[in-house]
């Protein structure tokens, strides 16, 4: 029973938040447009991981190339180094991390924050003032997100670039010409392109999961915890399978082109 109970309730929820996609769509694209809260959102999102971000990107890059350095040794490959590991950093770390963070930072901050309005009827209340909350809480959140995401893993794979030449210089003498041009004999807009829409789909994964987390919030306070917990779960959980499915069909793409 406890089983059956627990699928209801997790397919239920799949279907409010297909419901809530639906109205995202609807609202989202319809006047009139708050463009002063969505710089807003854009600015406090950035402001707010880019830190993170930057001092993550920096180690990854380091951390990854100083571990690939034996095993490329063994095979008398260590030359190679800077095409294997950019390739591996642009392509898949950097934006599945960046986006872990972001779902850790801000998919919590928004159902936190929404959450909290609902339990002490702040929405109710723009309801009554004659304010579409739908459009000005969520619809600028979700498109800040989407927005600032790509933008935010950009920045990471520059940095983590950067670490990853600093590994290298200490491992064997190299100049930063030398290494850009070694990087750029693998990577290509191939494999930038589809990260960058993969980063995409990540940032909306994250918007409309802490908005929908947040705006349904019930239970008062132990609702706003509960909401700002179960957003970081529910949107690490959706970026896992978005992962997965671009993955392949980035793998489709790679084979056509």
């Amino acid at each position: 029973m406890k089983k059956a109970s627990a699928l209801n309730n997790l397919l239920s929820e799949i279907g409010d938040l297909y419901l809530f996609i639906i109205k995202f769509f609807k609202e989202g694209f319809k006047p009139r447009y708050e463009f002063a809260e969505f710089f807003r959102q854009c600015y406090y999102i950035g402001n707010k991981t880019l830190p993170l971000i930057a001092v993550t990107g920096f180690i990854i890059g380091l951390v990854v190339t100083i571990q690939s350095y034996p095993s490329l040794e063994v095979f008398g490959t260590e030359s190679w180094m800077p095409s294997v590991v950019s390739v591996s950093l642009v392509r898949e770390l950097v934006p599945v991390i960046t986006a872990l963070i972001c779902a850790g930072k801000i998919a919590s901050g928004i159902g936190a924050e929404l959450g909290s309005m609902k339990v002490t009827e702040q929405i109710d209340a723009m309801e009554v003032s004659g304010t579409n909350p739908f459009k000005y809480l969520v619809v600028t959140r979700v498109f800040a997100t989407t927005l600032m995401l790509p933008l935010l893993m950009i920045l990471c794979d520059t940095i983590s670039l950067y670490g990853a030449y600093i590994a290298v210089d200490m491992k064997q003498a190299s100049t930063f010409h030398l290494f850009t041009s070694q990087i750029f004999i693998k990577l290509t807009f191939g494999d930038l392109i589809p990260s960058i829409i993969k980063s995409l789909f990540f940032g909306f994964a994250i918007g409309i999961i802490g908005c929908f987390k947040g705006y349904y919030t019930k239970n008062g306070t132990q609702g706003v915890g509960k909401a700002a917990n179960t957003a970081v779960v529910s949107a690490t959980f959706a970026l896992f399978i978005i992962d997965l499915i671009a993955v392949q069909i980035a793998d489709i793409f790679h084979i056509i082109t």
